[in-house]
C-alpha cells in the first residue's frame, strides 16, 4: 500500500497535474496563476536548497533527525489539495473535501516515505508543512476561480489522464541532485579559497 502514495507524490506526477490546475486557474485569473506557479517554485527550490547543502556539504541536523525536506510530502500535498479543492468546486461539490482529502493525501504520502526509510517523520512534516503554505498562497482565492469555464467532465478526465500516463515514474531530480551536489561543492570552495 505504502509504494502507491509515494508513486502519487512523485514530481514525474504531481508537476503534471500542476500544470493542468495552472492553465485551470489561469483561464479565471492570471495573476493567481503566476502566484500558484511562483509559490510551487519557491516550495520546490526550498526542498532543492536543502537537498543540495546535504548532497554537497554533509550539512543535517541531527538532533532533530532532519537531514532534507522531503519534495514527496510536499508536492502532494500543495498539489493534491489545490487539483481536489477546484475539481470538486467545478462539479459543484463543497470545496473544504477536497482541502481535507488533499492534506490527507500529502500526510499519506509522507507516512509511505517514512516507511520506506527515506525520510526521517521531522522530515515529511516539514514538508507537509510547506506544502499546506504553497496549497494556502492560492487556495482562499480559489474559492473565486471561475471553474465552469472548463467542463468537469473534461478537467477530470485530464487529470485523470495524466495520473494514469505518469503514475509509476520516477522525476530525475533526486539523480541529478546527487550526481551534481559534490562538483558544486568544488567549486565553491575552490571560489572562496581564490577569494581569500
Amino acid at each position: 500500500m505504502w509504494p502507491v502514495f509515494t508513486k502519487i507524490g512523485d514530481a514525474a506526477m504531481t508537476l503534471p497535474a500542476a500544470f493542468i490546475c495552472t492553465v485551470w486557474i489561469a483561464r479565471s485569473d492570471v495573476r493567481l496563476a503566476f502566484r500558484w506557479v511562483l509559490a510551487l517554485a519557491l516550495g520546490m527550490a526550498l526542498v532543492g536548497v536543502t537537498k543540495i547543502l546535504y548532497a554537497g556539504w554533509d550539512i543535517s541536523f541531527p538532533a532533530f533527525d532532519f537531514r532534507v525536506i522531503s519534495g514527496h510530502a510536499m508536492l502532494s500535498t500543495s498539489v493534491w489539495t489545490v487539483a481536489f479543492t477546484l475539481l470538486l468546486r467545478s462539479w459543484r461539490q463543497p470545496p473544504y473535501i477536497g482541502v481535507v482529502a488533499g492534506l490527507l493525501l500529502g500526510a499519506l504520502t509522507g507516512l509511505a516515505r517514512v516507511h520506506d526509510h527515506s525520510h526521517s517523520l521531522s522530515e515529511v512534516a516539514i514538508g507537509w508543512a510547506l506544502g499546506v503554505l504553497v496549497a494556502a498562497a492560492v487556495l482562499r482565492s480559489a474559492w473565486r476561480v471561475a471553474t465552469e469555464r472548463f467542463s468537469p467532465v473534461g478537467v477530470t478526465a485530464a487529470l485523470l489522464f495524466v495520473s494514469v500516463l505518469t503514475y509509476g515514474h520516477t522525476a530525475p531530480f533526486e539523480r541529478l541532485i546527487d550526481a551534481h551536489s559534490a562538483g558544486l561543492h568544488n567549486r565553491f570552495a575552490a571560489n572562496i579559497a581564490r577569494f581569500f
